[in-house]
């Protein structure tokens, strides 16, 4: 009895004052301990899993527990992340006791991978049912398929079952945001039935019928910092290097993590204002291959200047944006970019296209992606000191507004820069390298307590990034769909006239 009070007034107490419970977005800064002896808490334990979808293996008598893989959003393999957990219960003391969840990444690129690790195929390659000595097999050992290099390579990417093992890349991190959520369904339970929380409500599009679990959604490892700037009626500027898979996928990591904690979220791209119908048109769309051909066909994607903001990481980020809408969350988006417009025109034009979407709908939370230049927040450039950038003509105007800037680990980028040989009016366009500072493989924000003489407040940082090429050198239809798109090619530069 005494420890059945003890958990209700323990929780109580979490519930009003830990930093915690503040959002579903903040990540806890200690242990969830129960007062309970490992034994009576894990059938709990075992129940939430089950009851949330989340199937999973376990090893008897060790209080351990592995999930299945789960796909972030669910996307083309262009991103390619699955996730699973690792479940460890663990013993605090006689009559307390504590969870371990590590959340497990791999992915069908080489983003996580480590340097070095190819596959090779070799010249031994035989089919199941022979050995090298081409003597019957046992049933324990593993071969390939009588397929292709090719087809066996695309199997592999695809970590379901067995095949897990022989994920292209992988990297695990302890979840403390899920070990709370865990905690605050079958804690109070522990105690009594009546005292279990309601679950989390995510943000519902106006148009589902019901509003989807938040556990039924996997939006990938939990972004450091973000619950400060997840919230109604704020605006978000994220400064980006074009070019990159990081990116977009930190984006639709970030708008997924603040839906489903209930924050509704509207994106806002540097895409054409003509692109407009378009995007509107794919979001609400069931994403088959003729919606992509729709989306697909306008002269952006197909643009002689392919800056990386018609990537496939882009395509594929507009399409985990529609799967995610199209389970029930409340997600906008929205293009602001004026390309006919200049300099200083551009900028007046682009801020104007921005503010009218907050203001028609101040109770939602704005992400906007654009060049870096364009989120800055203080006048000047080099070489123009009354230089009024979007992120300043914003912030005059509107009450909430934070720009950040992209940082990011060494890597490589899609980038267009001005013909080696100085030719007015001519790029190359292709991988190039680009050198960042290690600040370790978790997405996070940063917001410091002033602006830099730049204009930012702070920093989104996004581990080592990868080019991404443009999306219709694959093709016009869905990304991802049947080639080598989570792998562009090495480039040492394309002319503008090879482009075209």
């Amino acid at each position: 009895m005494r420890s059945a009070t003890y958990v209700v007034a323990a929780l109580a107490l979490w519930m009003v004052g830990c930093a915690a419970h503040r959002s579903e977005l903040e990540i806890p800064d200690r242990e969830a301990i129960y007062d309970r002896p490992l034994e009576e808490m894990w059938p709990e334990v075992r129940t939430f899993f089950t009851e949330n979808n989340l199937p999973y293996r376990e090893d008897k008598g060790s209080m351990v527990l592995e999930t299945d893989w789960r796909q972030e959003f669910g996307g083309s393999k262009i991103a390619g992340y699955w996730h699973r957990y690792m479940v460890l219960g663990k013993r605090e003391s006689p009559t307390q006791s504590k969870l371990w969840i590590v959340r497990i990444t791999k992915s069908a690129n080489k983003t996580l991978s480590k340097p070095g690790k190819e596959i090779d195929w070799g010249v031994n390659r035989r089919g199941p049912g022979t050995t090298e000595s081409d003597a019957p097999l046992t049933g324990d050992e593993f071969t390939p398929p009588t397929t292709s290099p090719e087809d066996w390579e695309a199997m592999l990417n695809e970590p379901q079952g067995d095949n897990s093992f022989f994920a292209e890349s992988a990297q695990g991190a302890r979840d403390l945001v899920m070990e709370w959520k865990v905690f605050r369904s079958i804690a109070p339970k522990l105690a009594k039935a009546e005292n279990a929380p309601k679950p989390v409500q995510v943000a519902k599009a106006p148009s589902a019928k019901e509003a989807p679990s938040a556990m039924a959604f996997e939006c990938g490892l939990p972004i450091i910092g973000l619950a400060k700037q997840a919230k109604k009626g704020a605006v978000l500027l994220l400064g980006e290097m074009h070019g990159t898979q990081e990116v977009p996928r930190f984006l639709a990591q970030t708008v997924c993590q603040s839906v489903v904690a209930g924050v509704p979220v509207t994106v806002g791209l540097e895409l054409p204002l003509e692109s407009q119908t378009r995007i509107d048109a794919f979001i609400d769309s069931a994403g088959t291959e003729e919606d992509w051909l729709k989306l697909m066909d306008a002269p952006f994607w197909r643009s002689p200047y392919p800056d990386g903001r018609g990537s496939e990481a882009m395509a594929n980020m507009l399409e985990q944006l529609r799967q995610l809408r199209s389970r029930g969350l409340d997600i906008e988006a929205f293009v602001f970019d004026h390309p006919k417009a200049q300099g200083q025109e551009r900028e007046r034009a682009m801020a104007a296209t921005v503010k009218q979407q907050v203001g028609a709908t101040p109770d939602r939370f704005f992400v906007l992606l654009s060049g870096n230049v364009h989120a800055r927040t203080k006048a000047g450039l080099p070489w123009d000191k009354k230089y009024r950038p979007m992120g300043l003509l914003l912030k005059d105007d509107l009450d909430e507004v934070a720009a950040l800037d992209m940082a990011y680990d060494s890597g490589s980028a899609w980038i267009c820069a001005v013909n080696s040989q100085g030719k007015k009016d001519r790029l190359d366009c292709g991988v190039r390298d680009a050198k960042g500072k290690d600040n370790g493989d978790r997405f996070f924000m940063h917001q410091w307590d002033g602006t830099n003489d730049e204009g930012y407040d702070g920093v989104f940082y996004v581990g080592p990034v990868n080019a991404s090429a443009p999306a219709v050198q694959r093709g016009m239809g869905r990304p991802g769909a049947n080639d080598n798109s989570g792998h562009p090619l090495k480039d040492e530069g394309t002319s503008l006239a090879a482009v075209r």
